[in-house]
């Protein structure tokens, strides 16, 4: 073999060129290796002290040994204790054969052989190791240890303590009842509660008390202190959460409620006025300030806190609403309806508080089919928070969501819902849509100069004046929020597309459903906004609907207006000849009296006004004169606001057409009668008869609607002893109809009492009174309240005794 080679010193100079922190983290790391073998060489140590201490402690019991089973002795005896006539050999050896293979101790423990042989091949296998094992006969029940403070001593150090548990036991079911109080049903409503036997009714109602007592101190600390600070607090938001899952049956219900009305004003306190978006994985992983960190986790915890309320809220209705399937612990059937209807309570003050932050879809999918529930408290809950919802959007991003899911909800059930779910759509603020694509309203975006623009034109102090300037245009843009109008029409157009989509449907599909009064409604409202593709079609539709005659008074009215409607807007360029519909509300005034209901005269006069007073050059003279005719009779029948409504449009028609003054005159006009019993406008000859209903309506016992009568007697003149207050002239029919109401019982305003017959027996001069004088009078009243307080129609009328 060749000779190693020697390894060559390292010369001083390459031991200078290593690094002494090299060496250094070399040295460190064997001390670290050291360190870890050392541990490791010390708990294999400690495993083995510990092994020898346990087999020193255990110490081998001897085996007992039978030169037979002892099951095998007994098995014997009890055979030869049998009579020889009642067991046959072949079935006692049968028994036997039966007791060695139901033995329990498989293996014979006198037997020498090794209990672990090794299994050969051809040899005849025993029973498995585990088979040999003895088997316990009996379960013994573990018994729960409680664990006691430990007691230090000097010799043996800590010794521990522990003590097993009381076990009390169970009742039965039926037991548990009876001994429930009675009187504790009335605190929980509920009938599961659980009561102690050994408590009487008072101690029970002290104890929940108490309990109840301590829950509100807890829940109102928890609420104060994120109030005080939710962004450093927004943990405890948790455990005022966690409470809504109370399990204590004798203060349940009440924590729940009350938790659920704590969550909602807390909520509404603290969620800010912007939506809260989920963050990119690139946010995440950039760094950012500690107030900037801050917020997003408040943020974060926020969102998901509002998620669980809102999931146990829902989680709390579909519990009410499947009672037959699921069955609460700790609360009764009996009182999921009132958790529910708080729990609704709640979910109807978010929908509308918190139109803008997160989940709002989901809160109106929630909210829209409780709409359509059988039970009318809940049912008006919801549709009064949508309605508040839809009055007060004015992006209309709120809307159009909550068009969508009635859309879905009545499509859904066969158009069989509710009447007021369509009502809700008549709040709607919708005034401006795009009909066409080429006329958007759009703001024009203002346009700011760029730096050359100034450097070229602007001195210096100008250009700092409109630097300045510019930027105080753009906050003024930012609040105007211009550039959104575009967006705000889209949406209203998407929204009443929807609308028009739904009224649609019921009228192709059901039109004997209860929703057609909502339908005709909805539509006399909107009908201005309806694209000219649909009129022919739904003209049709609403003409067939007349003719059929299966509509109420009020349903025609609205069929009635939404034609009109159409046709003063866009339909003006449709060449349709409206008479059936003029003839058709001539027939139905009559009908209209003060046994029926009284707000169809509201109709009426919106539909006077469209008809007549904006379609004055479409209008024949003899049908103005049929029109004022009919409504001057259906004044005598009506209620105090309706006539004074129905004068009012009288009014209104007398300025429109001037020739209608031949009506005041008892002159003939023409060949003819006149023929109030036809139902033709065009030949009942009006021109024949006169206005006598105005001399009765003068002594009439409302002062507004004696006014109005002298009023017309004079001609309707806007000036001069006869003419209106300016109060009076410068209201619409509608309006003076709205004021004039009688819906709480009273007259407004307030009538006279009749005089007693001693003042009308030494009224001075009364009987020297004439008619003329009783007129000049009544002209000399030009105020409202003078002609309130005087009852001239009684003072100048004496008694009948001479």
């Amino acid at each position: 073999m060749a000779p190693r080679s020697k390894k060559k010193k390292p010369s001083f100079r390459k031991l200078l060129k290593t690094s002494n922190v090299k060496l250094d983290n070399k040295q460190r790391n064997r001390q670290f290796k050291k360190e870890i073998t050392d541990k490791k060489h010390r708990k294999e140590q400690k495993k083995l002290r510990l092994a020898i201490k346990d087999a020193s402690l255990k110490t081998p019991l001897p085996l007992e040994r039978y030169k037979t089973r002892p099951e095998d002795e007994e098995e014997e005896e009890f055979l030869e204790s049998l009579p020889s006539d009642m067991i046959d050999e072949e079935d006692l050896e049968q028994m036997k054969a039966m007791a060695q293979k139901a033995s329990f101790l498989t293996r014979d423990l006198s037997s020498a052989g090794p209990v672990h042989a090794k299994k050969r091949k051809g040899e005849p296998q025993g029973p498995e190791s585990y088979e040999q094992m003895p088997r316990k006969m009996k379960h013994m029940e573990e018994k729960e240890v409680i664990h006691l403070l430990p007691i230090k001593d000097k010799v043996k150090g800590l010794i521990p303590r522990s003590m097993e548990k009381p076990v009390v036991p169970k009742k039965d079911e039926e037991q548990e009842k009876d001994d429930i109080q009675p009187g504790l049903e009335q605190y929980e409503n509920g009938d599961e509660a659980e009561a102690r036997p050994t408590l009487t009714a008072e101690e029970q109602l002290k104890l929940r008390t108490q309990k109840l007592t301590e829950k509100k101190l807890s829940i109102a600390s928890l609420g104060s202190d994120i109030l005080s600070d939710p962004t450093n607090n927004i943990k405890k938001l948790k455990e005022l959460r966690a409470m809504l899952m109370e399990t204590d049956p004798f203060v349940a219900v009440t924590v729940r409620k009350l938790v659920m009305v704590s969550l909602l004003e807390v909520f509404k306190d603290i969620v800010p006025s912007y939506r809260i978006r989920p963050l990119t994985e690139t946010e995440k992983s950039t760094r950012v300030k500690k107030e900037t960190q801050q917020l997003r986790e408040f943020e974060e915890g926020l969102v998901s806190q509002y998620k669980f309320y809102l999931e146990n809220l829902e989680q709390t209705v579909k519990d009410w609403k499947e009672k037959k399937i699921k069955r609460s612990e700790a609360v009764s059937l009996k009182s999921y309806k009132g958790l529910a209807e708080v729990a609704i309570r709640c979910i109807c003050e978010l929908l509308v508080a918190l139109p803008h932050f997160n989940f709002h879809n989901n809160i109106i999918v929630m909210v829209v089919p409780l709409m359509n529930d059988p039970i009318k408290s809940v049912s008006d809950m919801c549709c009064v928070a949508v309605k508040t919802l839809l009055r007060q959007d004015k992006l209309g991003q709120a809307s159009l969501g909550t068009v969508k899911v009635i859309s879905g909800v009545v499509k859904s059930r066969n158009y069989d819902v509710r009447p007021e779910m369509l009502m809700v759509l008549l709040c709607l603020r919708i005034k401006e849509v795009e009909l066409k694509k080429d006329t958007v309203a759009t703001a024009p975006k203002k346009k700011f100069m760029n730096y050359k623009d100034k450097q070229k034109n602007l001195s210096r102090m100008k250009r700092k004046w409109k630097k300045a300037e510019e930027k105080l245009d753009k906050e003024l843009l930012e609040v105007e929020a211009s550039e959104n109008k575009e967006h705000k029409v889209k949406l209203h157009t998407e929204t009443l597309n929807m609308v028009f989509l739904i009224y649609f449907r019921i009228l192709k599909k059901a039109q004997k459903s209860v929703l057609i009064p909502c339908v005709l409604e909805g539509l006399a409202q909107f009908a201005h906004l309806i694209n000219l593709e649909f009129f022919d079609d739904l003209l049709k539709v609403l003409q067939s609907l007349i003719e059929s005659e299966d509509l109420t008074h009020r349903e025609s009215l609205h069929c009635i207006q939404t034609v009109f409607k159409i046709l003063s807007g866009q339909g003006d360029v449709l060449n349709i000849d409206p008479l059936k519909f003029y003839t058709h509300l001539y027939k139905t005034l009559p009908k209209l009296n003060a046994g029926a209901s009284n707000d169809d005269i509201s109709i009426v006069l919106q539909c006077i006004d469209v008809m007549l007073t904006r379609r004055r050059k479409q209008v024949t003279l003899q049908r103005s004169l049929a029109f004022v005719k009919r409504l001057s009779t259906l004044s005598l029948h009506t209620l105090p606001n309706a006539t004074v409504g129905l004068l009012a449009s009288n009014r209104m028609l007398m300025h429109t057409f001037p020739k209608c003054d031949i009506l005041l005159d008892n002159e003939m006009q023409g060949s003819g009668v006149y023929m109030p019993q036809l139902d033709e406008p065009e030949y009942c000859n009006p021109q024949n008869t006169a206005l006598w209903e105005l001399h009765t309506l003068k002594k009439h016992y409302h002062p507004v609607v004696r006014r109005f009568a002298v009023h017309l007697c004079a001609g309707a003149p806007s000036e001069g002893s006869g003419a209106l207050s300016v109060q009076l002239a410068r209201r619409s029919p509608e309006e003076l109809f709205e004021d004039y109401t009688a819906k709480d019982m009273t007259f407004n305003p307030p009538v006279a009492a009749p005089p007693t017959k001693k003042k009308d027996y030494f009224t001075i001069g009364s009987a020297l009174l004439d008619d003329e004088l009783k007129q000049q009078i009544e002209h000399v009243l030009s105020t409202e309240e003078e002609d309130a307080k005087l009852d001239f129609s009684a003072v100048l009328l004496p008694t009948s005794r001479t």
